[in-house]
Protein backbone atom coordinates (compact mmCIF):
# COMPACT_ATOMS: atom_id res chain seq x y z
CA UNK A 1 0.00 0.00 0.00
CA UNK A 2 1.48 3.18 -0.88
CA UNK A 3 2.36 5.52 1.89
CA UNK A 4 0.36 9.47 1.71
CA UNK A 5 3.42 11.72 2.04
CA UNK A 6 2.62 15.23 3.51
CA UNK A 7 3.08 16.73 0.00
CA UNK A 8 0.89 14.48 -1.90
CA UNK A 9 -1.60 14.78 0.68
CA UNK A 10 -1.87 18.54 0.27
CA UNK A 11 -1.45 18.03 -3.26
CA UNK A 12 -5.09 15.83 -3.26
CA UNK A 13 -6.76 18.25 -0.58
CA UNK A 14 -5.79 21.14 -3.40
CA UNK A 15 -7.36 19.21 -6.06
CA UNK A 16 -10.71 18.08 -4.03
CA UNK A 17 -11.25 21.89 -3.41
CA UNK A 18 -14.25 23.83 -5.75
CA UNK A 19 -12.26 25.74 -8.05
CA UNK A 20 -12.86 29.36 -8.46
CA UNK A 21 -13.10 31.32 -11.71
CA UNK A 22 -13.10 34.60 -12.43
CA UNK A 23 -13.99 36.61 -15.30
CA UNK A 24 -12.40 39.25 -18.45
CA UNK A 25 -14.34 41.94 -18.50
CA UNK A 26 -12.06 44.22 -19.99
CA UNK A 27 -9.95 44.30 -23.22
CA UNK A 28 -7.85 47.49 -24.06
CA UNK A 29 -4.67 48.14 -25.44
CA UNK A 30 -2.14 45.67 -24.22
CA UNK A 31 -4.08 44.15 -21.04
CA UNK A 32 -7.35 42.71 -19.44
CA UNK A 33 -9.50 43.82 -16.53
CA UNK A 34 -9.82 40.80 -13.99
CA UNK A 35 -12.92 40.37 -11.23
CA UNK A 36 -13.79 37.41 -9.28
CA UNK A 37 -10.76 36.13 -8.33
CA UNK A 38 -8.33 36.99 -4.82
CA UNK A 39 -5.19 37.95 -6.61
CA UNK A 40 -1.44 39.42 -5.59
CA UNK A 41 1.02 41.36 -8.22
CA UNK A 42 2.70 39.27 -9.83
CA UNK A 43 0.30 35.88 -10.17
CA UNK A 44 -0.02 34.38 -13.08
CA UNK A 45 -3.74 33.47 -14.42
CA UNK A 46 -4.82 31.59 -17.21
CA UNK A 47 -7.62 32.78 -19.68
CA UNK A 48 -9.91 29.63 -20.63
CA UNK A 49 -10.37 30.01 -24.45
CA UNK A 50 -13.58 29.10 -25.25
CA UNK A 51 -12.99 28.47 -28.82
CA UNK A 52 -11.74 24.63 -29.87
CA UNK A 53 -8.57 24.22 -30.08
CA UNK A 54 -7.13 27.23 -29.04
CA UNK A 55 -4.15 26.99 -26.76
CA UNK A 56 -4.94 29.25 -22.65
CA UNK A 57 -3.50 32.22 -22.51
CA UNK A 58 -0.96 33.02 -19.39
CA UNK A 59 -1.20 36.45 -18.24
CA UNK A 60 0.84 38.07 -15.34
CA UNK A 61 -0.97 40.35 -12.64
CA UNK A 62 0.30 43.99 -13.01
CA UNK A 63 -1.74 46.12 -11.11
CA UNK A 64 -4.31 46.38 -8.67
CA UNK A 65 -7.51 48.19 -8.89
CA UNK A 66 -11.27 48.52 -6.88
CA UNK A 67 -12.38 47.36 -10.12
CA UNK A 68 -10.21 44.12 -10.34
CA UNK A 69 -6.82 42.85 -11.61
CA UNK A 70 -4.89 44.58 -14.71
CA UNK A 71 -3.38 41.81 -16.30
CA UNK A 72 -0.84 42.07 -19.21
CA UNK A 73 -0.69 39.01 -21.47
CA UNK A 74 2.13 36.27 -22.36
CA UNK A 75 0.58 35.66 -25.83
CA UNK A 76 -1.19 37.05 -28.36
CA UNK A 77 -4.71 38.17 -27.17
CA UNK A 78 -6.53 36.54 -30.57
CA UNK A 79 -9.73 35.33 -29.93
CA UNK A 80 -10.26 36.36 -26.06
CA UNK A 81 -13.50 38.04 -25.36
CA UNK A 82 -15.51 39.52 -22.85
CA UNK A 83 -16.86 37.38 -20.19
CA UNK A 84 -14.10 34.56 -21.10
CA UNK A 85 -13.41 32.42 -17.53
CA UNK A 86 -9.95 33.14 -15.98
CA UNK A 87 -7.98 30.54 -13.80
CA UNK A 88 -5.71 31.14 -10.87
CA UNK A 89 -2.40 29.50 -11.68
CA UNK A 90 -1.75 29.60 -7.98
CA UNK A 91 1.08 32.13 -7.70
CA UNK A 92 3.81 33.85 -9.57
CA UNK A 93 6.21 32.40 -12.44
CA UNK A 94 8.30 29.45 -11.68
CA UNK A 95 11.17 27.56 -13.64
CA UNK A 96 13.09 24.64 -13.65
CA UNK A 97 17.02 25.05 -12.82
CA UNK A 98 19.23 22.58 -12.47
CA UNK A 99 22.59 21.03 -14.34
CA UNK A 100 20.61 19.97 -17.43
CA UNK A 101 20.18 23.06 -18.55
CA UNK A 102 23.70 23.78 -19.53
CA UNK A 103 24.01 23.90 -23.68
CA UNK A 104 20.13 24.33 -24.02
CA UNK A 105 18.05 27.51 -25.28
CA UNK A 106 15.10 28.71 -23.44
CA UNK A 107 12.40 31.29 -24.53
CA UNK A 108 11.42 34.15 -21.81
CA UNK A 109 9.65 32.17 -19.14
CA UNK A 110 12.14 29.06 -18.92
CA UNK A 111 10.59 27.23 -21.65
CA UNK A 112 13.28 25.10 -24.04
CA UNK A 113 12.84 26.02 -27.58
CA UNK A 114 15.50 23.95 -29.18
CA UNK A 115 15.41 20.47 -29.92
CA UNK A 116 16.63 19.38 -26.88
CA UNK A 117 14.34 16.91 -24.87
CA UNK A 118 11.69 18.16 -22.29
CA UNK A 119 13.00 19.54 -18.84
CA UNK A 120 10.41 17.33 -17.32
CA UNK A 121 12.17 14.14 -16.02
CA UNK A 122 15.52 15.31 -15.98
CA UNK A 123 15.69 15.86 -12.18
CA UNK A 124 15.35 19.85 -12.41
CA UNK A 125 14.36 21.86 -9.45
CA UNK A 126 11.24 24.14 -9.53
CA UNK A 127 12.26 27.56 -8.04
CA UNK A 128 9.96 30.84 -8.16
CA UNK A 129 11.45 33.66 -10.52
CA UNK A 130 11.84 36.14 -7.72
CA UNK A 131 14.36 35.55 -5.06
CA UNK A 132 16.18 38.19 -2.50
CA UNK A 133 19.11 39.84 -3.43
CA UNK A 134 22.17 38.77 -1.15
CA UNK A 135 22.48 40.59 2.43
CA UNK A 136 24.50 43.15 1.60
CA UNK A 137 27.03 42.55 5.23
CA UNK A 138 27.45 38.69 3.98
CA UNK A 139 28.40 39.55 0.73
CA UNK A 140 32.31 38.34 0.42
CA UNK A 141 34.45 40.99 -1.02
CA UNK A 142 36.00 41.07 -4.34
CA UNK A 143 39.06 40.24 -4.38
CA UNK A 144 39.58 37.84 -7.41
CA UNK A 145 40.40 38.75 -10.90
CA UNK A 146 37.98 37.09 -13.55
CA UNK A 147 39.48 36.59 -16.91
CA UNK A 148 37.52 37.09 -19.71
CA UNK A 149 39.57 35.96 -22.53
CA UNK A 150 39.56 39.99 -24.37
CA UNK A 151 42.68 41.60 -23.89
CA UNK A 152 41.43 44.82 -23.75
CA UNK A 153 39.16 43.88 -20.92
CA UNK A 154 41.41 42.17 -19.13
CA UNK A 155 44.51 44.34 -18.80
CA UNK A 156 42.42 47.46 -18.97
CA UNK A 157 39.24 47.08 -17.29
CA UNK A 158 40.15 44.54 -15.32
CA UNK A 159 36.87 42.25 -13.51
CA UNK A 160 36.65 40.63 -10.22
CA UNK A 161 34.52 37.71 -9.87
CA UNK A 162 31.02 39.03 -9.13
CA UNK A 163 31.49 42.74 -10.11
CA UNK A 164 28.90 43.98 -12.52
CA UNK A 165 29.95 46.28 -15.33
CA UNK A 166 28.32 47.68 -18.20
CA UNK A 167 28.91 47.77 -21.60
CA UNK A 168 27.83 51.13 -23.31
CA UNK A 169 27.05 51.76 -27.37
CA UNK A 170 25.05 52.40 -29.99
CA UNK A 171 23.30 50.15 -32.06
CA UNK A 172 25.69 48.31 -34.90
CA UNK A 173 29.15 48.30 -32.83
CA UNK A 174 29.57 44.76 -32.10
CA UNK A 175 28.05 44.17 -28.74
CA UNK A 176 26.89 40.96 -29.25
CA UNK A 177 30.01 39.67 -30.92
CA UNK A 178 32.11 40.86 -27.65
CA UNK A 179 29.64 38.90 -25.95
CA UNK A 180 30.31 35.59 -27.49
CA UNK A 181 33.94 36.40 -27.26
CA UNK A 182 33.95 36.70 -23.67
CA UNK A 183 31.29 33.33 -23.35
CA UNK A 184 33.83 31.57 -25.36
CA UNK A 185 37.10 32.75 -23.31
CA UNK A 186 35.81 33.69 -19.86
CA UNK A 187 37.59 31.55 -16.70
CA UNK A 188 33.94 31.51 -15.06
CA UNK A 189 32.86 27.85 -15.26
CA UNK A 190 29.26 28.54 -16.65
CA UNK A 191 27.78 31.84 -18.50
CA UNK A 192 24.35 32.51 -18.83
CA UNK A 193 23.09 34.81 -21.89
CA UNK A 194 20.13 36.76 -21.84
CA UNK A 195 19.40 38.07 -25.15
CA UNK A 196 16.19 40.80 -24.84
CA UNK A 197 14.27 42.07 -27.68
CA UNK A 198 16.93 40.26 -30.28
CA UNK A 199 15.53 40.25 -33.84
CA UNK A 200 14.41 36.51 -34.67
CA UNK A 201 16.82 37.05 -37.62
CA UNK A 202 20.02 37.06 -35.46
CA UNK A 203 19.22 34.52 -32.86
CA UNK A 204 20.34 31.60 -35.37
CA UNK A 205 23.44 33.10 -36.22
CA UNK A 206 24.65 34.05 -32.62
CA UNK A 207 24.32 30.90 -31.55
CA UNK A 208 25.84 29.10 -34.72
CA UNK A 209 28.54 31.79 -35.67
CA UNK A 210 29.17 33.66 -32.98
CA UNK A 211 28.69 31.65 -29.47
CA UNK A 212 29.26 28.24 -31.74
CA UNK A 213 29.12 24.61 -30.10
CA UNK A 214 32.25 25.19 -27.65
CA UNK A 215 30.26 28.20 -26.37
CA UNK A 216 26.74 27.03 -26.75
CA UNK A 217 27.80 23.45 -24.48
CA UNK A 218 28.94 26.06 -21.42
CA UNK A 219 26.24 28.12 -21.72
CA UNK A 220 22.50 28.94 -20.91
CA UNK A 221 20.66 31.01 -23.08
CA UNK A 222 17.82 32.39 -22.61
CA UNK A 223 15.74 34.37 -25.58
CA UNK A 224 12.90 36.35 -25.79
CA UNK A 225 12.33 37.86 -29.09
CA UNK A 226 11.62 41.72 -30.07
CA UNK A 227 7.57 40.11 -31.02
CA UNK A 228 7.40 38.54 -27.75
CA UNK A 229 4.63 40.41 -25.63
CA UNK A 230 6.57 42.63 -23.64
CA UNK A 231 5.98 40.83 -19.97
CA UNK A 232 8.00 38.17 -21.56
CA UNK A 233 10.42 40.24 -22.70
CA UNK A 234 10.70 41.64 -18.98
CA UNK A 235 10.40 38.53 -17.21
CA UNK A 236 13.51 36.98 -19.50
CA UNK A 237 15.60 39.36 -17.87
CA UNK A 238 14.80 37.68 -14.05
CA UNK A 239 14.55 34.47 -15.66
CA UNK A 240 18.37 34.58 -16.62
CA UNK A 241 19.26 36.09 -13.18
CA UNK A 242 17.67 33.64 -11.43
CA UNK A 243 19.33 30.55 -13.46
CA UNK A 244 22.56 32.22 -12.77
CA UNK A 245 21.35 32.55 -8.86
CA UNK A 246 21.01 28.68 -8.91
CA UNK A 247 24.53 27.70 -10.19
CA UNK A 248 25.90 30.43 -7.85
CA UNK A 249 24.40 28.99 -4.98
CA UNK A 250 25.58 25.58 -5.87
CA UNK A 251 29.46 26.83 -5.25
CA UNK A 252 30.22 28.00 -9.12
CA UNK A 253 31.22 31.33 -10.63
CA UNK A 254 28.62 32.57 -13.38
CA UNK A 255 29.18 35.21 -15.53
CA UNK A 256 25.51 36.84 -16.26
CA UNK A 257 25.50 38.19 -19.71
CA UNK A 258 21.94 40.72 -20.75
CA UNK A 259 21.78 42.12 -24.07
CA UNK A 260 20.36 44.46 -23.39
CA UNK A 261 19.31 45.76 -20.15
CA UNK A 262 17.92 48.81 -22.41
CA UNK A 263 15.28 46.21 -23.80
CA UNK A 264 14.39 45.32 -20.48
CA UNK A 265 13.40 49.02 -19.19
CA UNK A 266 11.48 49.64 -22.33
CA UNK A 267 9.92 46.59 -21.73
CA UNK A 268 9.02 47.46 -18.52
CA UNK A 269 8.20 51.11 -20.09
CA UNK A 270 5.06 49.62 -22.08
CA UNK A 271 3.97 47.64 -18.65
CA UNK A 272 3.76 50.52 -16.86
CA UNK A 273 2.48 52.62 -19.06
CA UNK A 274 -0.30 50.25 -20.17
CA UNK A 275 -1.08 49.78 -15.76
CA UNK A 276 -1.78 53.34 -15.75
CA UNK A 277 1.57 55.35 -14.68
CA UNK A 278 2.55 58.57 -15.75
CA UNK A 279 5.65 59.47 -17.80
CA UNK A 280 8.37 60.76 -16.40
CA UNK A 281 11.77 61.13 -18.11
CA UNK A 282 12.13 60.44 -21.88
CA UNK A 283 8.31 58.31 -21.48
CA UNK A 284 10.36 56.09 -18.62
CA UNK A 285 7.72 55.83 -16.36
CA UNK A 286 9.13 55.59 -12.09
CA UNK A 287 8.42 51.70 -12.08
CA UNK A 288 11.63 51.93 -14.45
CA UNK A 289 14.18 52.97 -12.18
CA UNK A 290 13.16 51.40 -9.25
CA UNK A 291 13.40 48.00 -11.24
CA UNK A 292 17.09 48.66 -12.72
CA UNK A 293 18.19 48.16 -8.77
CA UNK A 294 16.24 45.33 -8.12
CA UNK A 295 17.73 43.28 -11.21
CA UNK A 296 21.26 44.68 -10.87
CA UNK A 297 21.75 44.02 -7.19
CA UNK A 298 20.80 40.35 -7.61
CA UNK A 299 24.09 39.70 -9.44
CA UNK A 300 27.05 39.55 -7.34
CA UNK A 301 28.80 37.27 -5.03
CA UNK A 302 27.41 34.79 -2.19
CA UNK A 303 29.11 32.82 0.93
CA UNK A 304 28.86 29.89 -1.98
CA UNK A 305 29.85 31.43 -5.02
CA UNK A 306 29.65 34.32 -7.41
CA UNK A 307 27.72 35.93 -10.55
CA UNK A 308 29.38 38.97 -12.54
CA UNK A 309 27.48 40.57 -14.46
CA UNK A 310 28.05 41.94 -17.73
CA UNK A 311 25.02 44.36 -19.05
CA UNK A 312 24.65 46.02 -22.55
CA UNK A 313 23.15 49.08 -22.53
CA UNK A 314 22.10 50.83 -25.71
CA UNK A 315 22.57 54.13 -25.40
CA UNK A 316 20.27 56.24 -27.97
CA UNK A 317 22.28 58.44 -30.58
CA UNK A 318 25.30 57.46 -28.79
CA UNK A 319 24.21 59.71 -26.10
CA UNK A 320 26.28 58.13 -23.09
CA UNK A 321 23.83 60.42 -20.68
CA UNK A 322 20.63 59.49 -21.76
CA UNK A 323 18.67 58.27 -18.87
CA UNK A 324 19.18 54.67 -18.98
CA UNK A 325 22.31 54.80 -19.47
CA UNK A 326 23.17 57.43 -16.75
CA UNK A 327 20.93 55.37 -14.05
CA UNK A 328 22.86 51.91 -14.88
CA UNK A 329 26.41 53.60 -14.34
CA UNK A 330 24.88 54.84 -11.52
CA UNK A 331 24.31 51.07 -9.90
CA UNK A 332 27.15 48.87 -11.54
CA UNK A 333 30.71 49.03 -10.66
CA UNK A 334 32.21 50.23 -14.10
CA UNK A 335 31.50 50.51 -17.41
CA UNK A 336 32.88 49.38 -21.12
CA UNK A 337 32.56 51.90 -23.93
CA UNK A 338 32.68 50.86 -27.36
CA UNK A 339 33.29 53.76 -30.12
CA UNK A 340 31.59 53.66 -33.35
CA UNK A 341 34.90 55.50 -34.70
CA UNK A 342 36.45 52.31 -33.79
CA UNK A 343 34.48 50.02 -35.31
CA UNK A 344 33.90 52.06 -38.22
CA UNK A 345 37.65 51.67 -38.83
CA UNK A 346 37.55 47.85 -38.60
CA UNK A 347 38.94 47.74 -34.84
CA UNK A 348 37.57 45.23 -33.50
CA UNK A 349 36.47 45.06 -30.39
CA UNK A 350 35.90 48.65 -30.46
CA UNK A 351 36.67 49.22 -26.85
CA UNK A 352 37.64 52.84 -26.24
CA UNK A 353 39.44 52.26 -23.28
CA UNK A 354 40.17 55.68 -22.06
CA UNK A 355 36.39 56.32 -21.46
CA UNK A 356 35.70 53.04 -19.88
CA UNK A 357 36.74 52.52 -15.78
CA UNK A 358 36.50 49.14 -13.60
CA UNK A 359 36.00 50.26 -9.88
CA UNK A 360 37.43 47.19 -8.63
CA UNK A 361 40.64 47.69 -10.58
CA UNK A 362 43.10 48.46 -6.90
CA UNK A 363 40.70 44.88 -5.48
CA UNK A 364 42.04 42.38 -8.15
CA UNK A 365 45.12 43.85 -9.65
CA UNK A 366 48.80 43.41 -8.19
CA UNK A 367 50.86 46.86 -8.00
CA UNK A 368 53.06 46.06 -10.80
CA UNK A 369 49.96 45.25 -13.26
CA UNK A 370 48.62 48.85 -12.23
CA UNK A 371 51.43 50.48 -13.42
CA UNK A 372 51.85 48.80 -16.47
CA UNK A 373 47.85 49.66 -17.07
CA UNK A 374 48.62 53.35 -15.96
CA UNK A 375 51.55 53.70 -18.24
CA UNK A 376 49.70 52.15 -21.29
CA UNK A 377 46.96 54.39 -20.58
CA UNK A 378 49.26 57.55 -20.21
CA UNK A 379 50.27 56.71 -23.70
CA UNK A 380 46.83 56.11 -25.45
CA UNK A 381 46.08 59.58 -24.06
CA UNK A 382 49.12 61.20 -25.12
CA UNK A 383 48.84 60.07 -28.66
CA UNK A 384 45.11 61.24 -28.80
CA UNK A 385 46.39 64.53 -27.82
CA UNK A 386 48.90 65.19 -30.86
CA UNK A 387 47.25 62.43 -33.25
CA UNK A 388 46.17 65.43 -35.73
CA UNK A 389 49.90 67.03 -35.29
CA UNK A 390 51.48 63.54 -36.27
CA UNK A 391 49.31 62.77 -38.96
CA UNK A 392 49.42 66.56 -41.10
CA UNK A 393 53.29 65.59 -40.09
CA UNK A 394 53.65 68.70 -37.62
CA UNK A 395 54.17 67.25 -34.32
CA UNK A 396 58.33 68.11 -33.04
CA UNK A 397 59.77 64.62 -31.35
CA UNK A 398 60.84 65.43 -28.00
CA UNK A 399 57.94 67.73 -27.54
CA UNK A 400 56.24 65.99 -24.74
CA UNK A 401 58.42 62.22 -23.79
CA UNK A 402 55.07 60.15 -22.64
CA UNK A 403 53.88 61.10 -26.58
CA UNK A 404 57.14 60.41 -27.95
CA UNK A 405 56.89 56.73 -26.35
CA UNK A 406 53.29 56.54 -27.54
CA UNK A 407 54.58 57.13 -30.56
CA UNK A 408 57.07 54.67 -30.97
CA UNK A 409 55.02 52.51 -29.59
CA UNK A 410 51.33 52.73 -31.43
CA UNK A 411 51.32 49.75 -33.58
CA UNK A 412 51.99 47.27 -30.92
CA UNK A 413 49.57 49.12 -28.61
CA UNK A 414 47.00 48.83 -31.14
CA UNK A 415 47.89 45.45 -32.08
CA UNK A 416 47.28 44.36 -28.34
CA UNK A 417 43.78 45.84 -28.29
CA UNK A 418 43.00 43.84 -31.45
CA UNK A 419 41.56 40.91 -31.54
CA UNK A 420 40.12 38.11 -33.89
CA UNK A 421 36.76 36.68 -32.44
CA UNK A 422 37.76 33.48 -32.64
CA UNK A 423 40.69 34.40 -30.58
CA UNK A 424 41.04 33.57 -26.53
CA UNK A 425 43.99 35.15 -24.95
CA UNK A 426 44.90 33.42 -21.64
CA UNK A 427 45.17 36.14 -18.75
CA UNK A 428 48.69 35.25 -17.65
CA UNK A 429 49.77 36.19 -21.59
CA UNK A 430 48.08 39.07 -21.77
CA UNK A 431 50.13 40.79 -18.82
CA UNK A 432 53.01 39.59 -20.13
CA UNK A 433 52.37 41.36 -23.27
CA UNK A 434 50.79 44.42 -21.58
CA UNK A 435 54.28 44.61 -19.44
CA UNK A 436 56.21 44.27 -22.51
CA UNK A 437 54.86 47.14 -24.18
CA UNK A 438 54.70 49.26 -21.10
CA UNK A 439 57.80 48.85 -20.01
Amino acid sequence: MAVLTPELRAKALAAALPRTLGTVVELAGLHLLITGLPLASGDLVEVLRNTPGERELLAEVVALRPEGAVCLPLGPLNGVRIGDRVRHTGGPLRIQVGEALRGRVLDGLGRPIDDGPPLDGLGLESVSVDADTPNALKRPLIKEPLGLGVRALDALVPVGRGQRLGIMAGSGVGKSSLLSMIARGTDAEISVIALVGERGRELREFLENDLGPEGLARSVVVVATSDAPAVERLRSAFVATRIAEWFRDSGKDVVLMMDSLTRVAMAQREIGLSAGEPPATRGYPPSVFGLMPRLLERAGTSPEGSITGLYTVLVEGDDLQDPIGDTARSILDGHVVLSRELATSGHFPSIDVLESISRLTSAVCTPEQKEDARSVRRMLAAYRNVKELVEIGAYVAGTDPVADAAIARMSHIEAFLQQAMDESSPTDRTWAELASIAR
